[in-house]
């Protein structure tokens, strides 16, 4: 299903992503042991594999997704990678990235391990594994709306599409 270059490059985003581990949740930083949020991790992680170059990415509210619908993250991850539906054998590879929709767009992203593990950061945690499966507030919708109980909507990407 992958080839061996994509072999080790996948390997190198999980061991770059792995060092973030532990990292404290705080919006916009991008420091190993010091600070990160999801977006700045992936950004991070990718470039630290060699997988895409440095991003400079603009200031954002860390409430963003509650109060406008334009799909920012999407934007940068559309720059390097392709989104590939769920049901893809290839969708869900260490390394590849799933997005969660929270509020109004797309707005948390982590790195696939071996799914339904993943890395990520999140607001008052620090980067840790999950397992998304397990975690309802990765599946569910809870938000106090009509659509309590909906699956979260969720894509896939991968930069070796």
């Amino acid at each position: 299903m992958t080839n061996q270059q994509e072999d080790i490059e996948r390997s190198a985003v999980l061991a770059h992503a792995k060092l973030w581990l532990g990292t404290p949740y705080h919006p916009e930083a991008r420091v190993i042991g010091v600070g990160v949020d999801c977006a700045t991790m992936i950004a991070e992680t990718y470039q630290g594999a060699g997988k895409i170059p440095m991003q400079d990415i603009e200031h954002y509210p860390p409430d963003w997704h509650l109060h406008r619908s334009k799909e920012r993250y999407l934007e940068h991850v559309f720059r390097y990678a392709k989104e590939l539906p769920e049901e893809n054998p290839r969708a869900k590879l260490p390394g590849n990235l799933v997005l969660f929709r929270f509020g109004r767009c797309y707005s948390h992203g982590a790195i696939i391990v071996k799914w339904p593990r993943i890395i990520h950061a999140y607001l008052d945690t620090s980067v840790c594994y999950e397992n998304v499966e397990a975690a309802k507030w990765l599946n569910t919708i809870g938000e106090a709306t009509d659509d309590i109980g909906k699956a979260r909507p969720r894509k896939f990407f991968s930069l070796w599409e």
